[in-house]
């Protein structure tokens, strides 16, 4: 009798450490199901308007690495380093602008090996530009909305059981959008045609889409090469600032050529009224509220260029 006692002492002990057991797995299953649905999905933009996009998008689901994010530096100068490479290393999304824009990062990611498990947006390959044209695309009206598509698309593939809350932050972004276009159409409708200038193609396909007459091209594309403009490129700008051939400058603020400062100071004796752009989205801003700001800057420009020329449109 003692041994059957025995026995059945052993067994219940069997029989409650395999129900503590069972519950630790279920709470180790639980916290498991815990990390899995709050770890953070990680995307690496090369450039902070795109790292935007992907926050805007995926809010407290992502966490964003914006590597090209200082105003007051000027792009084309960016060298990649060791912590650039780091910070790709655990990313499941990588957005950048391609284009021969930011050719470092296509570097970077062709040395990696963990691109068969992450998802690669290029915005160049979204609206279909190749090197050799214009590489500043967020101006372009028609690439936000392309890349913001792609990206809830692979934020949906990497977290499914959040696919309602993606598709809801993509309407509301593509519905931000909208004070955008309208602006450009405004615009487009009171100064499609009126002469302007720049120091290189930064806001180019803005002023496509509102229809201004860009003059100086040679020098424009010059300036964003890195290459010695002409003489008589040169002086055709400078005849066109000092004749007041056209209602206003455009200027890029992060580049800090001799060149570009003369022009800016040239534009400002002949009273040739500037506008500011920038190839990074500034601190504080949203892609959104930096693109209408500018826009606003540009409309003010052109209507003291009409007054200066006394024109009207």
């Amino acid at each position: 009798m003692k041994k059957l006692s025995l026995k059945w002492h052993d067994a219940r002990r069997a029989l409650s450490l395999s129900k503590y057991l069972v519950a630790g797995a279920a709470v180790l299953a639980l916290g498991q199901t815990a990390f899995a649905q709050t770890a953070k999905i990680q995307v690496v933009a090369a450039e902070n308007f795109y790292g935007d996009v992907a926050h805007q998008l995926g809010g407290d689901r992502v966490d964003v690495t914006s590597i090209l994010s200082n105003p007051d530096e000027d792009p084309h100068l960016f060298e990649a380093s060791p912590k650039t490479a780091r910070a790709l290393q655990h990313a499941s999304l990588v957005v950048y602008n391609g284009a021969d824009y930011d050719p470092w990062m296509a570097k970077l990611l062709n040395a990696s090996k963990n691109n068969a498990k992450r998802t690669i947006i290029v915005a160049a390959d979204l609206i279909g530009k190749k090197s050799g044209d214009n590489p500043h695309l967020w101006y372009d009206p028609a690439t936000m909305p392309a890349v913001a598509r792609a990206v809830a698309t692979a934020l949906e593939t990497a977290d499914p059981a959040n696919k309602t809350a993606y598709d809801a932050n993509l309407a509301k972004f593509l519905d931000s959008l909208k004070p955008i276009d309208a602006k450009v159409a405004e615009l487009h409708g009171r100064y499609a045609g009126v002469p302007v200038t720049a120091t290189e193609p930064v806001f180019g396909y803005m002023s496509d889409a509102i229809g201004l007459a860009m003059r100086n091209m040679r020098f424009q594309l010059a300036t964003m090469n890195d290459t010695e403009a002409s003489a008589s490129d040169i002086a055709a700008f400078e005849k066109d600032l000092r004749e007041k051939r056209v209602h206003v400058l455009i200027y890029n603020s992060q580049a800090t050529e001799a060149l570009t400062k003369r022009m800016l100071k040239l534009a400002q004796q002949s009273h040739v009224p500037t506008m500011s752009v920038t190839e990074t989205e500034p601190a504080g801003k949203n892609y959104q509220v930096w693109m209408l700001s500018q826009l606003d800057a540009l409309s003010a420009a052109l209507a003291a260029g009409q007054a200066n020329t006394g024109t009207t449109q």
